[in-house]
This record gives structure tokens, C-alpha cells and sequence, in this order.
């Protein structure tokens, strides 16, 4: 299954990945760094800037600063990872940075429940958090 997350809310798109995966299914994530988070720009950016900061950097936790890497973070928070079916199911789950050249002639899905409605009008999107965090 390959999904465009192009204005797609990033919990509910994290939610049905990691729902698919532990079904057993193949999820492929393109245009990751287009998924949104909806909140206020300045309450976002605190959250992942404090989520950059914790901890020691020799020891962890370990968070990305990548977007498509952050995409993976959030559908691993909705797995059971510290478990093997949580494990096996999050090894099925790639996400990517535009569309890979694989994925050019594919289908691409797009998942209804997650669409960002016209009347949400404060958002940000994982490029912007990437961007802030040093990203690229």
C-alpha cells in the first residue's frame, strides 16, 4: 500500500499505518514532509524543540530531526515496538521524502478520514518542523 501524505493530519495517518502494519500489510509513506500537524505554530515548535532537547545525546532518547523520520517516530509511538509482533509490524512501515522513482507509475492512496479540511486553519507542516529542528 503506498500512501501520498499530502495534507494528511499526521495522527490520523499514524494511527491507520500502524493499524495496517499489524495486520501484516507493507505500508509505503511518500511525501511525508507534506503531512500536517494542526495547533498553533508556536505551541508545535516548542513541543518538538523540547522533544529535540531531552535527554543526553550520547545516551538518548533519540528523536529525529528529518522529516520522513519524523513521520516513522509517530507511527512507531502508535505500535507496540518493544514487542516482536510490534517490531515485525514496524519494519513494514518506509516512509519517503517526495515520490521515489519506484513509486512514480504506482497508484497512490490517500486515506479520507485524515484529509485536513478547509476549515482548519491553523497547521503546520512536518517540512516547517524539520526546517526549525536543522533539518533538511
Amino acid at each position: 500500500m503506498v500512501i501520498d501524505a499530502t495534507n494528511l493530519i499526521l495522527g490520523r495517518l499514524a494511527t491507520y499505518a500502524a493499524k495496517k502494519a499489524l495486520e501484516g500489510e507493507k505500508i509505503d509513506i511518500v511525501n511525508s514532509e507534506k503531512a500536517v500537524i494542526v495547533g498553533k505554530k508556536e505551541d508545535i515548535l516548542k513541543k518538538y524543540k523540547q522533544r529535540r532537547e531531552r535527554g543526553d545525546p550520547h545516551h538518548g532518547p533519540f528523536f529525529p530531526i528529518q522529516s520522513d523520520r519524523i513521520v516513522r517516530r509517530t507511527i512507531r509511538g502508535m505500535l507496540p515496538y518493544k514487542q516482536a509482533k510490534g517490531r515485525e509490524a514496524f519494519e513494514n512501515v518506509r516512509c519517503y521524502k517526495g515520490v521515489p522513482s519506484k513509486f512514480k507509475d504506482k497508484k497512490l492512496e490517500t486515506i479520507k478520514s485524515a484529509k485536513l479540511s478547509d476549515e482548519i486553519v491553523k497547521y503546520l507542516k512536518i517540512e516547517r518542523i524539520s526546517k526549525f529542528l536543522g533539518g533538511k
